[in-house]
């Protein structure tokens, strides 16, 4: 073995085309990047959605649509899911909290009874908002119905 037959080990090295350095390389001149425009400028960066100076489809295309920004989100539970907390828990109130336990609502979350369901249980409820035919089979079962 000598100093002139030294080779790194297989798969060691990596080839690397040395772009821009002289005609010689023959990658030298425009440096592979042609001739003028924006990328071929130093500092391009591609703009997202950009074509080529045409109008970009997001600018072609009608918006549509409307947020209303009034617009509450409620997690809906029915009467059947009341009526099944109220024999897991025995509980005879049904707070927010009640709800936020059992995993049905985040503490955050707006809550609206619906009607859905039979209710036997008097239990007297808590919450956001509630539907007519809820607030009758709450009110007939001989419970009651806050709305906070």
């Amino acid at each position: 073995m000598k100093l002139n037959n030294l080779t790194p080990a297989e798969g060691s090295t990596h080839y690397r085309r040395r772009i821009g350095r002289g005609t010689g390389s023959g990658l030298g001149g425009t440096s592979t990047r042609g001739h003028k425009g924006a990328k071929a400028r130093s500092g391009y960066k591609r703009k997202i959605g950009f074509e080529g100076g045409q109008m970009p489809l997001q600018r072609r295309l009608p918006k549509g649509g409307f947020k209303n920004i009034n617009h509450k989100e409620y997690v809906a539970i029915n009467l059947s899911t009341l009526q099944k907390l109220v024999e897991k828990l025995n509980l005879e109130t049904l707070t927010i909290k009640d709800f936020v336990n059992a995993g049905y609502a985040k503490s955050s979350s707006l809550i609206k009874i619906l009607g859905n369901g039979e209710l036997k249980a008097k239990v007297a409820v808590e919450a956001n908002a509630i539907s007519k035919k809820a607030e009758e089979a709450i009110n007939a079962a001989g419970g009651s119905v806050t709305i906070i």
